[in-house]
């Protein structure tokens, strides 16, 4: 066997084995490339080190150390609290305020991974608190900071685009925008209702007052059936802002600004942040580090890591060259997609965007295949995938679920992904591509 069919397949045996034995995915992948890479392709250990994702491992300690505080000293729950009354206790609204929330981040330039890394704390506390399912939440948060990713000024639609001209193709911006915003509303829609929507939807047709009442009192004592207490939202149930509290969401605050309007790191600003609060609050800060998701970190570093050196060394570079030899356009479009959903739920999506456009000029200049409808199925095809716990926005949804529930929302968010690494590559042919090539 080539390393190339080598190394694809001691990746399946790496899921496989972790999906039978207890053992971290992350661990067995780093041995993975550590034995593929210096016995198979022949490279030095540096070399495949070199694949670690630094930068996600500081995004997730980051924001998952900031959070972590957050809640020790009760800022989350202050923020919990508002947004019940802001939504007048609809709790079913939440998934989709914050699906909208970051989606508006991304449309007007900000990153995927520093939208999601600002929400996603906020939005599975919600969903601790007030029973809401954490897979559904998370799925919703990653869905909306994809589709604002492709507006013309968000970061995928101008790196789509920009390969597009540069590749002398034609494109349409809005086509790009709508059909990624419509794929990734009608994902969340689908999670919404299947992942239990329409309980919270039962729920919301108590009157908004007692909903909020009930909530509030649910949310301070654990206890929804409490005894009766004053429905006014103002409850002093509710918690209040002291200088702790008031400090912090000044740091989020810095945390937001910085990330999204002067592009800093958000991963060393949340790291930033949580210490300058720990040197200011001690005492809040005990037991932080613990809460770290470590072992999320070990795992989709691990994971990121080998994909990585599949990609260096050319292994999916193989793949792409060998679709394009593909003699049937329609066949070649089906396959690069596909390609392009099964690397990303792994890897960068801004990088497979970047690298499989030019794989399909070849057949695109036939013109035997529509380029607006197979470059916008790539492009849908090589995002949604982003809730995949592997991928940075997946990640960042696992590492700020609920302790109790993080093993739980992991493996839910992997079958979404894989799910989607299937369903959405051969739905955007059928819709997007087949209809071109007919024309």
């Amino acid at each position: 066997m080539s390393a190339e069919v080598v190394a694809l397949v001691v990746l399946v045996l790496v899921f496989l084995i972790a999906t039978v034995r207890s053992i971290n995915m992350g661990a067995l992948a780093l041995v993975a490339a550590f034995v593929v890479g210096t016995a198979v392709f022949g490279v030095e250990v540096s070399d495949v080190l070199g694949g670690f994702p630094a930068n996600l491992f500081v995004i997730l300690v980051g924001v998952t150390y900031l959070f972590a505080l957050a809640r020790n000293n009760g800022t989350v729950d202050w923020i919990v609290h508002r947004a019940v009354v802001a939504v007048r206790g609809r709790v079913a609204l939440m998934p989709w305020v914050m699906f909208v929330v970051c989606a508006a981040i991304t449309a007007i330039g900000a990153a995927s991974p520093a939208a999601v890394a600002i929400v996603a704390p906020v939005a599975m506390g919600f969903a601790a608190r007030y029973r809401i399912n954490p897979v559904m939440m998370g799925l919703m948060v990653v869905q909306g900071a994809t589709g604002g990713s492709f507006s013309p000024i968000g970061i995928f639609g101008a790196i789509t685009n920009g390969v597009v001209d540069k590749s002398h193709l034609p494109g349409n911006p809005a086509v790009l925008f709508f059909s990624a915003m419509g794929a990734c509303a009608l994902i969340s829609l689908v999670g919404f209702l299947t992942l239990g929507g329409t309980k919270l939807l039962q729920r919301d047709r108590e009157t908004p007052k007692q909903q909020v009442a009930t909530l509030t009192r649910t949310g301070a004592s654990g206890s929804a059936g409490d005894s009766a207490a004053d429905p006014d939202p103002a409850d002093d149930a509710l918690p209040r802002l002291d200088a702790q509290r008031s400090l912090t969401l000044v740091g989020l605050l810095v945390l937001a600004v910085g990330a999204l309007v002067f592009d800093l790191d958000i991963g060393f600003l949340a790291l930033a942040v949580a210490v300058a609060l720990t040197l200011i609050f001690p005492s809040a800060a005990r037991g932080t580090v613990d809460k770290i998701s470590w072992g999320t970190v070990l795992l989709v570093g691990g994971i990121v890591t080998y994909v990585s050196l599949l990609e260096d060394q050319g292994t999916v570079k193989w793949l792409g060259d060998g679709v394009a030899h593909v003699g049937a356009p329609l066949v070649a479009a089906f396959l690069i997609c596909l390609i392009g959903a099964v690397v990303s739920a792994f890897a960068s999506t801004t990088g497979i965007l970047g690298a499989l456009i030019p794989l399909a000029v070849p057949f695109l200049q036939t013109g035997q295949v529509g380029a607006v409808g197979l470059v916008t199925a790539l492009a849908i095809s090589s995002s949604v995938v982003d809730c995949s716990p592997f991928s940075t926005n997946g990640a960042l949804v696992v590492a700020n679920a609920d302790v109790s529930e993080r093993d739980n929302v992991f493996k839910r968010l992997m079958t979404w992904g894989m799910t989607i690494m299937v369903v959405a590559p051969v739905l955007c042919w059928v819709i997007l591509v087949v209809p071109g090539s007919l024309s």
